[in-house]
């Protein structure tokens, strides 16, 4: 299952996240800072939704209080609800 998500606070305007049960497939962030969204993207496809929440969450980009990280993480959060 896909789902989208608009982060706020960042760079990034949209976050595409597809699932499996528990399980991140794909992820593609688009806008914001090219090599750090794709290498984040990456390093979480394959992972357990609840460990990339817990590696992921409270990043924080330049004193915003939030990360691209951050907002994927936020997002996962919402899917975890979602599916439950």
């Amino acid at each position: 299952m896909v789902f989208k998500y608009e982060p706020k606070g960042v760079c990034s305007m949209e976050m595409d996240i597809e699932v499996e049960g528990e399980i991140i497939k794909k992820v593609e962030i688009i806008g914001g800072c090219s090599g750090n969204t794709q290498g984040v993207s990456r390093l979480v496809e394959g992972m357990n939704i609840n460990e990339a929440i817990k590696r992921l969450k409270g990043i924080d980009c330049a004193g915003r209080g939030t990360s691209c990280p951050d907002q994927l993480a936020r997002a996962l959060e919402q899917i975890k609800e979602k599916i439950a």
